[in-house]
């Protein structure tokens, strides 16, 4: 039954019938990842040409982004692609869309909404397309941490840097207590920065970049380094560990990356001979010290461009990215394969798929707005300072 039909027979759409098309996000939804063996399968194709039919009729009203983690079929109707932070300043940059096709995550549409003028609406296809990274640190919990800071005395020594794989109400807190926003790519300049301001750093929510980049770029140790666990009391820290600790590191996590272990690593050497191991800095810190290179997305495929024909690289991210450039570099020669050999991807990121894309599009196109992503005045002013002071960086 239709949206129409459904109306002119005065019914009202159940949950799960909102859900599939999008339409609201589901508290108890899986927010990390799947294992199935592959990838879902391709969806109907006559959605190619109806997706084709309400872009091209919304024209230059809709500018679409792509993030590298999604799936091909969606991939294929981006304007840019890229990672989180570089497809929001891509949205600001084109003022005279007036709606933003976010494909990627929640927390991505967000900062879309944050970067651009309040003329433009950003939507996001599928509602229940979150990130469980950002799921593991809620405001409340932020708020609570730093009263734990407070007590032990030494708050205001600390400055927070959140990564960008956050909500914005955490962009928000970072900026109302003088920190910054980072990315994988800026994350050692974030903390360089920070360590000017204060002390210690609170690090939020993904701790194996935050340790990553402390020990492999700033040169601290693993005993510098404490981890703050939201679901215990006092973050299951006593106040003089919090005292001699300078990154005090928030317990969350990449369901995608953490995945990938020290045992993966030296599989695929066994595997092939003469491989190039490359990872994303959110691995654990075992699998990002026993790598040969390590690096951000887009340093990924930057790296994967430079490489020599012949050569053979075993890549620790998500697997769509993966599986695309594998099939890009083939022709070169280049043989790249995912890092562990259980077949794994981002199921959240992968709820963004044709039939939700097609549904928004068709929507817009009809003058019907659906699923925008709206945040606050206040937390997006706060948020917005935090995301001011990372491209204020040195």
């Amino acid at each position: 039954m239709t949206t129409a039909q459904a109306q002119e027979l005065d019914v009202q759409p159940t949950p799960l019938a909102l859900l599939l098309l999008g339409r609201e996000a589901d508290p108890r939804s899986e927010r990390g990842v799947e294992c199935p063996g592959d990838l879902p399968s391709p969806s109907d194709p006559d959605l190619v040409a109806r997706a084709r039919a309400a872009k091209e009729k919304l024209g230059d009203k809709v500018f679409v982004l792509g993030h590298h983690y999604q799936r091909d079929e969606v991939i294929q109707f981006a304007d840019v692609t890229g990672d989180s932070f570089k497809l929001a300043k891509d949205a600001a940059a084109r003022p005279e869309a007036e709606y933003i096709v976010f494909c990627g995550v929640h927390f991505m549409a967000e900062s879309a909404d944050i970067l651009t003028s309040d003329d433009q609406k950003v939507v996001l296809p599928d509602l229940a397309a979150g990130c469980s990274m950002a799921d593991m640190a809620t405001a409340e919990q932020v708020a609570e941490c730093w009263d734990v800071l407070t007590e032990a005395g030494i708050a205001e020594q600390v400055v927070p840097v959140s990564y960008m794989n956050s909500s914005a109400d955490i962009k928000a807190f970072t900026g109302k207590h003088g920190g910054t926003i980072c990315t994988s790519s800026n994350a050692e300049r974030a903390l360089n920065w920070a360590f000017e301001q204060g002390e210690k750093v609170l690090f939020l929510p993904d701790q194996h970049l935050g340790r990553n980049t402390a020990v492999r770029d700033l040169g601290m140790s693993l005993e510098d380094c404490v981890v703050y666990n939201p679901h215990r009391p006092n973050g299951g820290l006593t106040a003089e560990e919090l005292r001699n600790a300078k990154m005090i590191l928030w317990r969350g996590h990449c369901s995608v990356h953490g995945r990938f272990s020290l045992d993966s690593v030296n599989d695929v050497r066994e595997r092939i001979p003469g491989v190039n191991v490359l990872v994303h800095p959110e691995c654990k810190h075992e699998v990002v010290a026993a790598a040969d290179h390590v690096g951000s997305t887009e340093y990924i495929i930057k790296a994967l461009e430079a490489a020599p024909a012949g050569s053979k690289w075993a890549i620790g991210t998500e697997l769509n990215l993966v599986r695309r450039l594998a099939n890009r570099f083939a022709a070169e020669d280049k043989e790249i394969v995912f890092l562990d050999k259980t077949v794994c991807f981002c199921s959240t990121m992968n709820r963004i798929d044709l039939p939700h894309l097609v549904w928004a599009l068709e929507s817009l196109a009809e003058g019907t707005l659906v699923n925008r992503i709206e945040v606050d005045k206040e937390t997006e002013a706060f948020a917005k300072l935090a995301l001011e002071r990372m491209l204020a960086l040195p």
